[in-house]
């Protein structure tokens, strides 16, 4: 199998666990030597009502998931991004434009239709309203 090659590409994460994740699926599945990587995180403003989180925690969540992306990726310079959207979709959308990513690449995490239903379904809205190149990784195996 040949290894997709990027000059950049964006990477999506919500928590340190998910960096973890992704930091492993990437080096699995891709050669990223010579590839500008920026782990992105997205924090989601309620637009008029008060926020999920304050922004400060949610800041912090951001910076421990960078943290795990570099702790996974040793040897890999990984540039990072906070943005601030009421869509995250659109936000993540936002900062591949600003980074000039070729792709953004990330590994789905869980949940069920509900919860897909009421938060809104952001792999999807990726896949279908992007104008770059979305790769969906599998869940590396445990260990990987």
């Amino acid at each position: 199998m040949s290894t997709p090659t990027f000059d950049a590409i964006l990477v999506p994460v919500a928590s340190s666990d998910d960096a973890r994740t992704t930091a492993r699926a990437l080096r699995e599945h891709f050669d990223l030597s010579g590839t500008d990587v920026t782990f992105a995180f997205v924090v989601e403003k309620a637009g008029g009502v008060p926020d999920k989180a304050g922004v400060e925690q949610r800041e912090a969540v951001a910076e421990d998931a960078f943290e795990a992306a570099r702790a996974e990726l040793t040897g890999v310079e990984v540039g990072t991004e906070i943005t601030y959207a009421t869509d995250v979709a659109d936000g993540i959308r936002g900062v591949a434009a600003d980074v000039d990513a070729d792709a953004i690449v990330f590994v789905p995490r869980e949940g069920g239709r509900l919860a897909r239903f009421l938060t809104g379904d952001v792999a999807l809205s990726l896949a279908t309203d992007s104008d770059r190149p979305v790769v969906s990784l599998p869940t590396p195996e445990v260990g990987g």
